[in-house]
């Protein structure tokens, strides 16, 4: 297996994307390929190590790229003429079976725009999404759209859920993954017009294909550890994400400050340091590592533009498990069967 990485994507780039892919050779067994300025690569893993790139593994290698697409870029017209950009090129090394999962910390229009034109949507799918994991009660919980189609439509909801129906079912084994459509209320008549729409898609659709669609779900609930998956706008969504993000930091920093406030404190902190770590463990979001792009025809993961070494560490381990699970490739084929029924349908339906 090859895994590409995109060592200019990101805003600590290219040290913290060096520093993950060293740090988590050792924990896959995959190649990790490095994408860009080989002159930089080489010099900073040098500079960090003390050592040349072929004295570290045999397993990290470099793939040579001149350009970089920087945040401020407009999607579009970076994967266009920024061709030997680092993006650019890990887009067409999976497209040519040179990588199995390509991972980016770049800008986040430009990655679905080349995972989108240089990739390709499976078929039966308008809008690929971002798939993130986040932790929740004694289980965990897929974000689906975490930040890449800040406009949809409803169809574009109903679709997120089969994929993640999908995905969920045939990466963590639950048959019938609970679907939640994040709102302001429970109710049916509650939220804007693209919620209510969207929540009568899939009230009218999901018996037919297979979701297992559990009605609105408030941000406060979303964490119950009675869903599995919830479904949004990208612009929601990312909102949705980041918010839960900081308020996991304030929680470990607020907590960790009251433990160390005083000598009396940190000696009644000290039993519970096991369940402390656990919980810190728990709430951290960097061990989830990034975010999944659901309705390509290639593994493509989406790391976090602030990721650290940690996060670039975990988000390749990450990756490994995302090719071997073979997810994008039951994902092709279950939209395969769906489409073959509704042409089948639509056929039967014409000879009437």
């Amino acid at each position: 297996m090859k895994i590409v990485l995109d060592a200019m994507g990101g805003d600590n780039a290219p040290d913290a994307n060096i520093k993950g892919a060293v740090n988590a050779i050792n924990k896959v067994k995959a190649e990790v390929i490095l994408v860009g300025k080989e002159d930089i690569i080489r010099s900073k893993i040098k500079e960090f190590y003390g050592k040349e790139l072929e004295q570290i593994s045999s397993r990290l290698k470099i793939k040579n790229a001149t350009e970089t697409i920087e945040m401020e870029d407009t999607p579009t017209i970076a994967i266009k003429h920024k061709k030997d950009s680092s993006m650019v090129v890990g887009f067409k090394m999976l497209k040519e079976d040179e990588g199995d999962v390509f991972i980016s910390a770049g800008n986040s229009g430009a990655l679905l725009t080349g995972a989108t034109l240089l990739v390709g949507r499976i078929k039966g799918i308008d809008r690929p999404a971002l798939a993130g994991i986040l932790p929740a009660y004694h289980s965990q919980l897929l974000l689906i759209d975490a930040g890449s189609n800040t406009n949809c439509k409803p169809i574009n909801l109903l679709q997120f859920a089969q994929m993640s129906t999908i995905y969920i079912r045939n990466t963590f084994g639950i048959e019938h993954p609970a679907i939640g459509l994040l709102n302001i209320g429970t109710e049916e008549t509650k939220g804007n017009d693209l919620v209510k729409e969207s929540y009568k898609l899939l009230k009218e659709k999901s018996e037919e294909l297979g979701i297992n669609f559990v009605g609105n779900v408030e941000g406060r609930d979303a964490f119950s550890g009675k869903i599995d998956a919830i479904v949004t706008d990208g612009f929601t969504g990312n909102v949705f994400l980041k918010t839960t993000e900081g308020l996991g930091k304030f929680v470990k920093k607020t907590l960790t400050e009251s433990f160390m406030k005083n000598i009396i404190s940190k000696i009644l902190a000290v039993p519970s340091l096991p369940a402390l770590k656990r919980f810190s463990k728990e709430m951290d979001y960097k061990s989830y590592g990034g975010a999944l792009f659901l309705g390509v025809k290639k593994p493509v993961v989406k790391a976090h533009g602030s990721s650290d070494e940690l996060l670039f560490e975990y988000t390749i381990i990450q990756a490994e498990k995302f090719v071997e699970n073979k997810a994008v490739d039951k994902m092709i084929d279950e939209f395969e069967k769906l489409n073959s029924k509704k042409a089948e349908e639509k056929l039967q339906n014409n000879m009437q």
